[in-house]
């Protein structure tokens, strides 16, 4: 249950990042909500797993997640350039965090 209230809580991390974004430097106010709202359900969802889950992944899969799909929506919905490099790269945050996770050393 914990994987799951973490993967979750990563997806609500990319939430509150566009949220972020599309705030306009907390100019505008439902954004500004909306991110205020997906923060906290993030990274309480973050604290609740990480009572339970190793620190390092745990927290490996939470900013990969987040990262990635923001990085993701950014490309696809916010006009952000696409690259070789960039989805190199996103392959590559997805490649370490499965790493550490198969790594072990965890519940």
């Amino acid at each position: 249950m914990a994987w799951a209230v973490l993967i979750v809580s990563g997806f609500f991390e990319a939430g509150w990042a566009v949220a972020l974004k599309l705030s306009d430097g907390f100019s505008r106010l439902w954004w500004t909500v909306a991110f205020a709202v997906f923060a906290l359900i993030s990274f309480a969802g973050l604290a609740w797993a990480m009572k339970q889950l190793p620190a390092g992944p745990a927290y490996a899969v939470w900013t990969g997640i987040g990262a990635a799909l923001t990085a993701v929506i950014g490309m696809v919905w916010l006009g952000d350039g696409v690259s070789t490099l960039k989805l190199v790269s996103l392959g590559l945050i997805v490649s370490g965090v499965i790493g550490l996770n198969l790594a072990g050393g965890g519940h």
